[in-house]
């Protein structure tokens, strides 16, 4: 029993030593994941380019600071790939009229060529000795605040644009199409332009990630699809009957983020082996997008029961 209570503080004290680490990692994700909910759940459009995007804006920042370039050049510059990544998954959808899915696949596997391209081999180092980062898990401390403040901005701005003319556009095109397009919405463009924004952001987000784990790699995107619904689903199961307003819901999804990773870094604090982290995240996400629907059930079954007694 002793030797079970020693276990367990082990287990907890390497959970407690690990989770600012892990929520610094969460935070990055949640920009990710604010990516992710402005195609999946504004436009309505399953948009598997992220995952080539993530590695994209890695890539990109990581060449640039390499070159030469400061880091808030270097992280615009990332942005700005990432929006053209979104660019040609949009004109791949609305100009020749590629399945959503499909075109989202075409331009990831392309992007796994070009950022092989643009680090010049598999992966590439980025040490916080040689460069001025500013989110590096060496320095955790200074790395949650930093992102948070990206995340708040990112946030602030998302919650303003989305309340222009051009965002009602994007938000109608997503709730329907065809009534947008019958109240002269050009239902092509707003798609393009939301594409745009969610893989910008997925590539700002695979800077910061870049930063904090100190390298690039071509395959660092991989699953990343999963990771940002996860944050999204988990988010809206969580806080979705308390955050009503807009930025609340982007809010929600950062959020979601962070109590993904530290529920996973719970679990591996238990001793999992790391091998079993896609098979993890793939029941998380099972979970979390079940739990709406048995809710939903349960509420039904229990009205109907009520009813037949009454």
């Amino acid at each position: 029993m002793l030797l079970f209570s020693e276990t367990g503080l082990f287990y907890m004290g390497s959970f407690i030593t690990a989770l600012p680490g892990a929520i610094g990692q969460g935070l990055i994700w949640g920009i990710m994941a604010i990516g992710v909910y402005i195609t999946y759940r504004v436009l309505d459009f399953a948009d598997l380019t992220v995952d080539g995007t993530l590695a994209t804006g890695g890539a990109v920042l990581v060449m640039s600071m390499i070159s030469g370039a400061n880091v808030y050049l270097a992280i615009l510059l990332a942005f700005l790939a990432g929006c053209l990544a979104g660019l040609v998954t949009g004109i791949l959808n609305t100009l020749l009229g590629i399945p959503p899915i499909l075109a989202g696949i075409l331009t990831q596997l392309a992007l796994y060529s070009i950022n092989l391209r643009i680090l010049g081999k598999s992966n590439q180092a980025l040490s916080v000795y040689n460069y001025d980062l500013i989110a590096s898990m060496t320095n955790v401390s200074q790395a949650l605040i930093v992102v948070a403040i990206f995340a708040v901005v990112i946030i602030a701005v998302l919650y303003w644009f989305f309340d222009t003319e051009v965002g009602h556009a994007i938000r109608a095109t997503g709730s329907n199409q065809n009534m947008a397009r019958a109240n002269g919405i050009n239902v092509n463009v707003s798609k393009i332009i939301a594409l745009v924004i969610s893989n910008g952001l997925v590539a700002l987000a695979g800077g910061l990630l870049a930063q904090y784990q100190g390298y690039a790699d071509v395959s660092m995107g991989r699953g990343a699809i999963v990771v940002g619904l996860a944050a999204v689903i988990i988010g809206e199961v969580v806080f979705g009957k308390i955050f009503k307003n807009f930025a609340l819901r982007l809010l929600a999804a950062v959020l979601g983020g962070i109590i993904y990773y530290i529920v996973m870094q719970f679990v591996i604090s238990l001793g999992l082996n790391t091998d079993d982290l896609k098979l993890l995240t793939a029941v998380i996400v099972a979970i979390f997008l079940g739990i709406p629907y048995l809710r939903n059930k349960y509420a039904q079954t229990h009205v109907k029961v009520k009813e037949v007694k009454e």
